[in-house]
């Protein structure tokens, strides 16, 4: 029994594309409102959280139906693709309007000096300025919120098939090793959108068109897109995985089987469920604060370039990841989960003491810190979920997960946003973070299932087989 590295990549191929999305999404979108549109913080928030108020209804229904689906090309497969081209047009057409309120603002000057947009009383007015020019004709708004809801919607129908594709194909011991393979190519499509944040300098020019940009990271997209479609053999891969497990006397039960045969989870298995859930939810809401407000904390209080401090910090994921499925293999998935959330809370609460005086590289540690205890999180939460399904829910149960982590995502923007406005982005950022991460901590300490249950080997054969393409 041995994880295949090279089926696991090519299944990771559709998370990179989502990945590449949301890492430009969280980069550029805030951006835009705050500077381009003039919205407070607050309201910035409540429109980041549209996304999260689709997916906690969305990502469940379409994970469940997704497990009934059976076409030629598999379950998972029509719901990436589909998605993929609805989502990679609107996204553009979002740019388009965004260029639309430029030219406004150019028509009526205005630009003040480039240099002066350091200074925060600047930026101040020239929000006040674009808010002024969006109050007196809102339709540039309306018709960017509308685009925004179809690009969301197009990503809320496929995110659950896509994530649920790879326990479809993992036997459950395997699905740590094979969900941090998952996220380390995920990764990868985040950090290639950073390295293009860099090049389109995205951090510097508060004031830029983006459609170069994202016509850039919808590139990326569409090539991780296409290698999944010519790569990826669905129904045979979910096949194998099924005989496999009956052969190993794991509860692998195919979508086609009546549901009255399923297994039902015993009260302490749904009490650890729920757990991991509220943990689920507790985390996000720390490390959602952070990432979806960190491109304007990072510009407008600190001076930053964002792009670099998160592509070391992703960098640092990309690193650990590996080890973090072996380790969690042999420690246990919750015991590297309450590690990854002590050393993500550390690096949070270490971020609150960074000013604008301190010298970026000082970032660059806590950073590193962060990827490496986020990796620890997210390389078990997920599997965690799923082993407590059977195979014909892995769907719905991957639909469960996400409720949990978009609904605690709604919250965080809108929350955190409140605060920044009421106390001050400056004195709130990272303290918010670290404290709902630590509630975390707590919840995730009494859970008592969903670690993966070992297998004895057979032969030492059947130990060093990689499974066949």
């Amino acid at each position: 029994m041995k994880l295949n590295y090279k089926r696991t990549l090519l299944v990771g191929m559709a998370f990179f594309l989502i990945s590449a999305f949301w890492q430009a999404y969280d980069a550029i979108i805030p951006l835009i409102l705050t500077n381009h549109f003039g919205l407070p913080q607050t309201a910035s928030g409540a429109v980041m959280s549209i996304d999260n108020v689709l997916a906690v209804f969305m990502l469940p229904i379409f994970g469940a139906i997704s497990d009934k689906v059976n076409t030629k090309l598999g379950k998972r497969t029509p719901f990436i693709l589909v998605g993929t081209i609805v989502a990679v047009v609107a996204f553009v057409g979002l740019t388009l309007i965004d260029n639309y309120q430029l030219a406004r603002m150019e028509m009526f000057s205005f630009m003040p000096d480039t240099s002066s947009l350091s200074d925060p009383a600047v930026r101040e007015w020239m929000a006040e300025r674009m808010w002024s020019l969006t109050v007196e004709n809102p339709l540039p708004l309306v018709g960017f919120i509308a685009t925004l809801l179809v690009v969301l919607i197009a990503m809320s129908t496929f995110r659950s098939p896509a994530v649920a594709l790879m326990p479809d194909v993992t036997i459950k011991p395997l699905r740590s090793k094979a969900n941090a393979i998952i996220n380390l190519t995920g990764t990868a499509g985040g950090i290639l959108v950073l390295v293009l944040g860099m090049v389109f300098a995205t951090s510097k020019n508060l004031y830029m068109s983006y459609t170069g940009y994202v016509l850039a990271v919808i590139a990326i997209m569409l090539t991780g897109l296409v290698i999944f479609l010519l790569c990826v053999k669905e129904k045979k891969w979910a096949a194998e995985m099924e005989e496999e497990s009956n052969r190993l006397g794991i509860d692998a039960v195919p979508a086609e089987e009546d549901s009255r045969d399923k297994r039902k989870l015993s009260a302490p298995e749904l009490r650890s469920l729920l757990l991991i859930l509220a943990s689920v939810a507790l985390w996000y809401i720390g490390y959602n604060s952070i990432t979806s407000k960190y491109s304007v904390y990072a510009t407008t209080i600190l001076g930053f370039d964002y792009n670099l401090t998160l592509i070391i910090a992703q960098a640092a994921a990309i690193v650990s990841y590996i080890p973090v499925g072996i380790i969690s293999s042999k420690l246990g998935r919750r015991k590297t989960i309450l590690a990854g959330v002590a050393i993500l809370a550390t690096a949070f609460l270490a971020g609150h003491f960074i000013t604008p005086d301190v010298p970026a590289a000082i970032m660059y540690p806590i950073f590193i810190l962060a990827g490496i205890g986020w990796a620890s999180i997210n390389v078990n939460s997920f599997p965690m979920v799923v082993e407590l399904a059977c195979g014909g829910d892995v769907g719905k149960y991957t639909g469960y997960y996400y409720t949990a982590s978009m609904a605690a995502q709604i919250v965080a923007p809108i929350l955190s946003g409140l605060l920044y406005d009421l106390i001050g982005m400056r004195r709130v950022f990272f303290l918010f973070g670290s404290v709902f991460v630590v509630f975390s901590f707590v919840t995730m300490f009494f859970v008592r299932h969903g670690d993966s249950k070992p297998i004895e080997k057979k032969s030492v054969l059947e130990s060093l087989d990689a499974g066949d393409d």
